[in-house]
């Protein structure tokens, strides 16, 4: 999980890297191959435009990847009941006898406490 989440960080970077270094001129993404390959401008905006698709494919993949992995690891991990316990029972490291403290009356700023 650790790697999979460095690897999503470097994805994450190398995206906005390659999007900073594009020029800000409108019509990314809707221009066609150019006769001069990446020896002219409109070579190297292809390049970086159809590498900024593949770096956002692979960062949208890693990160339905990574949803799915914490939902699989959810559900596989017990439920921890050690804070639910009967109303009325003493916490675990109290001596025997000793009585629950009572809840705490939720209070709302403004307003005069709640009275028992």
């Amino acid at each position: 999980m650790t790697f999979l989440l460095v690897v999503h960080a470097l994805l994450a970077l190398a995206l906005v890297g390659v999007i900073l270094m594009q020029r800000s001129e409108g019509g990314g993404l809707t221009g066609g191959g150019s006769a001069g390959g990446l020896v002219s401008a409109r070579g190297a905006a292809d390049l970086l435009t159809r590498t900024t698709a593949i770096l956002a494919a692979l960062f949208i993949l890693s990160s339905l990847g990574l949803a799915m992995l914490a939902g699989a690891s959810r559900q596989e991990r017990p439920i921890d009941t050690t804070l639910a316990r009967p109303a009325g029972e003493a916490p675990a490291g109290a001596p025997a006898g000793t009585p629950a403290p009572a809840p705490a009356a939720p209070s709302v700023p403004g307003l005069p406490p709640i009275q028992q």
